[in-house]
């Protein structure tokens, strides 16, 4: 049985559905790619309010809220993931936006607390992505521990299980290495919604640790930029360790990033692209490259995000430019369907110039994504 031909928990085939599209929230300065282009994007809360409102209008479900603790190529300032977060939930009526965490600088009770009082204010829309760690400085230098590679991801999984435990249960437990939970109420839990048992819990990874984790408990799995073929593999992997691990099939969802640039002219489109690599921070890019691979070098396998990376790639920080998302809209959505049929459920976009780019998007390149799909649906029928 291929990916497309699992059935989620609703009985509906994953590629029966139409996809979902989230944007990264440029809550960190810099935007979006290590470069000295010029960009139209810019870090302060009325921006992002203001862009908040412009996706939600445009088609767009959710918004990820990134995560960075101090200056760091290129992004010099920050605002806080999970107040930034709270404060677009409340800017906006139908948008979800996930919040970035990290275990180790959180405490898993008190971000639960939080989340289920972001909830509860907006009618349901709240989520976390739950990040293990890349940038080893954010724990030293705020005097916390660094963990080895598989405990990060242990001590992720351990977040997860007690995040998951208080939300669902009134006397919760839980008993792990690094987390332990005692006949716990919280009150309130995040609010009901139909079909989601609690708020959605996102991860993002590429090593065996990562895949291993998605499989066993997350609800959705993030891809860094990748070949449809490359996402394809994890698809399948995750996929494995689920049904391994006795979890139904359709439990574990994905999304893949990707850096949009769509012009009028595919030779328009990939001449921004130039100039975005071309006019690059050299210095911040090496870097960035020189951390983040220090990171997945730690792994057991030697497998994992940005490891086979080169500086072009590393210039989007999640691998944006690998997934192909430049040229006309055309030939943009037709890229997208492709990550669709290999299990892909969102797509989770970048921009050069987020407002006016969300909006051209949401305008020329989403409505023929949707064509597509429905011209697929009859195609193949239910």
């Amino acid at each position: 049985m291929t990916v497309q031909q699992t059935r989620g928990e609703s009985g509906v085939q994953p590629g029966h559905e139409p996809l979902k599209f989230a944007y990264w929230v440029p809550n960190v300065s810099g935007g979006l790619v290590v470069s000295k282009i010029e960009q139209r994007t810019d870090w302060s809360y009325e921006y992002n309010k203001r862009l908040a409102k412009v996706a939600e209008d445009s088609g767009f479900e959710y918004a990820l809220s990134q995560v960075r603790y101090m200056a760091s190529y290129g992004a010099a300032y920050q605002h806080e993931s999970t107040s930034l977060s709270l404060a677009l939930l409340l800017a906006t009526e139908r948008l979800n936006v996930i919040a970035a965490v990290h275990p180790g600088l959180w405490q898993p009770g008190v971000l639960a607390k939080f989340i289920a009082s972001a909830d509860q204010i907006s009618g349901g829309r709240a989520a976390i992505n739950v990040v293990s760690g890349w940038f080893k400085d954010e724990f030293t230098q705020l005097g916390e521990p660094w963990l080895e590679h598989g405990e990060r991801y242990r001590r992720a999984e351990e977040f997860i299980r007690y995040v998951r435990e208080i939300w669902t249960s009134d006397h919760a437990e839980y008993q792990g290495d690094f987390y332990r939970l005692h006949d716990f109420d919280l009150k309130p839990k995040p609010l009901e919604v139909p079909g989601r048992a609690h708020p959605e819990i996102f991860m993002g990874g590429n090593s065996t640790d990562a895949r291993g984790m998605g499989g066993r408990v997350t609800d959705w799995y993030f891809m860094n930029g990748n070949t449809p073929e490359g996402v394809a593999e994890q698809v399948r992997d995750v996929t494995d360790v689920a049904r391994v691990n006795g979890r139904p099939e359709g439990a574990v969802k994905f999304g893949v990033n990707g850096f949009v640039v769509a012009r009028d002219s595919e030779a328009a489109a990939r001449q921004v692209l130039h100039d975005i690599i071309d006019q690059a921070d050299v210095e911040a890019v090496e870097g960035f490259g020189s951390a983040v691979k220090q990171a997945g070098q730690s792994t057991g396998d030697k497998k994992g995000m940005w490891q086979d990376s080169d500086f072009s790639d590393l210039v989007q920080y999640n691998d944006g430019f690998r997934t192909g998302l430049v040229g006309t809209p055309d030939q943009v959505a037709h890229r997208i369907m492709e990550y669709k049929r290999q299990g892909v459920q969102m797509m989770l976009l970048g921009f050069l110039h987020f407002i006016e780019d969300v909006e051209h998007f949401g305008r020329e390149v989403l409505p023929i994504v949707r064509e597509l799909e429905a011209a697929e649906l009859a195609r193949v029928g239910r």
